[in-house]
Parts: C-alpha cells; structure tokens; sequence
C-alpha cells in the first residue's frame, strides 16, 4: 500500500498565524478558488445569483438544484416550519438594549436552541433556516423602534416574509427585496475554512446542539476583521466625502499615507476582484446609480485598485464584496451600518447550517468528524520545580 500523499508540510516560522492556507478537512457545499471566486456545490455564484433563494439552500443542503416540483415541496416545507418559539421571542425583549444586534443575534440563535431544538442536526438547520429571518426581522424591530414584531406569513418565500416581518417605515418593498434576494444568495457560504465557518463546525464537532454551533459561529463573524468589516466599509464610504475621482485618489492616498486601512479591498484568498462584488455593482448600477453612497463606491472601485496597485500594498488590490453591500443597503433604506453584520448572519447561517450537517451526519461514512482538536506546542516553557522547605 502506497504512502498517503503528503498535503502540505510546516515550518516553524508558519506557527501562530492562524492555520492560514492550511487543509484541515473537506468541504461539500462550496469552495474559494482565487480566480474564480466562490461556488457553490461546483456552480459558479455568477449562475445562482438570481435564482429563488430557497433553490440555493437547496443546493447546499442536497448538493444538486432542485426540479420546479422539488423546489415547490421545499419552499412549502419552509413555509410549514415558519414560526420560532413564541418563549424565545418574549425573551429576546429583555436583552439590554444598549447590546450591539450582533450581540442580541448571538444570544437569540441561543434562545432559540433552548426553546425549540430536537436535538437532531438536519431537523434543526432546516428549522433554523425558517426562523432565524424572523429572529433577525424581530431584532430589526425591537431595537429601532419600529414596533412589535410581525409574524410570518406563509404564503411567502423567504426573503419576501423576511420584508414583510421587517415593516420598515416608509420602504421601497420592490427594490428592498431585490436587494436582499441578492445580498442572502451572495452571502450564503463561502468554504469551509473563513472563521465563522470553521468555529460553528469545531463547536460541532463536541457534539454541541446546532444552535449553540450558530451562535458560536455568529460570536466569530462578530469580529472587525471578519463579517464586521461589511460595517465598517459603509462608514468608511460615507468618511470619503465625494465621488469625484480626483477627490476619492486624494483620499485614498492620505488614508494609506497615514497608516489606515481601504476598506473594502483586498481578500485572505482571491486574487481578481470578489465576483459577488461585480454583480452588486451591476445591481447598483441598474437600481441605485444617482445614489450619492453608491456613486463613491463606485469611483472606489477604481481609483483604489488603481492606487493599492500602484504602491503594491496588497497581493489583491481588487474590491472584494463589503466594498459594496453597504451602499446598496443604504441606498434601499436600511441605513443602520450598525445591523449589517446581522444581515450577513441570516445568509450565512444557512450555509453553515449545511455544513454541520454534512460535517456530523456524512463524513466518514456517517461517523461524522472527529472532535477537533489542533496541536498546540509549548513556548517558553522549561521545566521547574517548586523548591519545597
């Protein structure tokens, strides 16, 4: 029997920087290619886009896209599980309204685990795909003051009871749900390696309920430098001032001479601009373009790859997909930067909801993966003893 083959080799100089690049397991429901950008199940996100969002969460959970009679069954199984556990909303209430809505999405993803889990991983990511828009729509509502929380309505698809549970004052239904069709097909999943991905999955692996994973993936996406940063670049669009090209390469400059970051651009992994930023970009164009946001994204498009290129700063000076998102956001009426995250949580939930259930139901035979558990080696640790009188 021959050697198994060799994936990858490490130095100590690779120690502490975070697993970077290095395989650790697979990944059946999508895939980064540093080209081509995301995929999911072998589909490029260029042809999934505008298809019917429970059709993409189709594919990730059965790997092939549904037939029309398929995807009617499914939607009508969604619609039949609409309706998260009326204890957990009551509570989700009392959270101390002062919390960041990432924290109060984390702490309701847990609510909902001790209200409504059976303790079975598919049962509960498909339950979860049903609720977890109704928990974001009540996060939305409680903490802006828009009123109490709306209940679904099941003759609704997804994103469109997710619009209709929002009520926000004064929207724009039509371009508001194109919008977010987009931006939850988009956001869906992303490998199996990005941080939130990876924590929900080694949560997992203990055994821990599907919910309590989600949270713990959500706490992870929570951070700055992770589905945070889909926040901070909207703000940092706003802080540019223009869409004049001139003005925005004046900016840009002055940001990178005084040592801060261009939001939006540059990715761990790709190396061509993030396709899903190409086709918000398109989305823009064709139902924002005045939009005063937009219009400065827009011109940051170039004029900052053209800059970051210039200085060589980063391996991909390319716009990756928050240079983007935000300003749509905005441009349909969701102007809180504040909840964006949240947004990304929704969509990202369903894939790593797939991925549980593919990682603890279908690996190794149905065994599921064994509990993770990484090497760490000792630093600056020499034996000693306690001298003892």
């Amino acid at each position: 029997m021959s050697d198994p083959a060799v994936l990858f080799t490490i130095t100590e100089a690779e120690l502490d920087t975070g697993l970077r690049g290095f395989p650790v397991g697979t990944c059946m429901s999508s895939d980064v290619d540093p080209q081509t950008g995301v995929s999911y199940v072998g589909y490029p996100i260029g042809d999934l886009y505008d298809l019917e969002p429970e059709a993409v969460v189709y594919l990730l959970f059965y790997k092939e896209l549904p037939t029309a009679e398929q995807l009617e069954a499914f939607q009508s199984e969604l619609r039949g599980r609409m309706g998260m556990p009326a204890e957990a909303l009551a509570a989700l209430k009392a959270l101390p309204a002062s919390g960041h809505p990432m924290e109060w999405f984390i702490n309701g993803l847990t609510l909902l685990g001790m209200t409504g889990k059976t303790g079975k991983y598919d049962q509960d990511a498909l339950n979860a795909v049903a609720w977890v828009p109704e928990l974001v729509a009540a996060i939305f509502r409680i903490k802006s003051g828009w009123g109490e929380p709306i209940a679904p309505r099941k003759d609704l698809g997804l994103v469109e009871n997710f619009v209709h549970m929002l009520g926000m004052p004064n929207a724009d239904t039509e371009r508001l749900t194109q919008v977010l069709r987009s931006f939850y097909v988009l956001h869906m999943d992303h490998g199996g390696g990005n941080l939130s991905t990876f924590t929900g999955r080694a949560v997992a692996s203990g055994l821990a309920d599907m919910y309590a994973s989600l949270a713990a993936s959500m706490a992870a996406l929570y951070g700055p430098l992770h589905g945070r940063a889909n926040q901070d670049c909207l703000n940092f669009v706003r802080s540019v001032g223009s869409s004049d090209p001139v003005e925005v390469e004046k900016f840009v400059r002055a940001n990178i001479a005084s040592g801060k970051v261009v939001y939006g651009f540059g990715h761990a992994v790709l190396r061509n601009e993030d396709p899903r930023a190409t086709i918000q970009y398109a989305l823009g164009n064709a139902i924002c373009p005045a939009d005063p946001l937009f219009a400065t994204a827009n011109t940051l498009r170039t004029v900052a790859n053209k800059v970051l290129t210039e200085l060589g700063k980063v391996k991909n000076p390319f716009p990756n997909v928050d240079a983007v998102s935000g300003t749509l956001l905005n441009a349909v009426g969701l102007t809180d930067s504040a909840f964006y995250t949240v947004l990304f949580g929704l969509s990202r939930c369903t894939g790593i909801a797939a991925q549980i259930v593919d990682e603890r139901l279908k690996m190794r035979n149905g065994k599921g993966v064994a509990i993770y558990r990484p090497d760490y080696l000792a630093l600056n640790q020499p034996p000693r003893r306690l001298e003892k009188a």
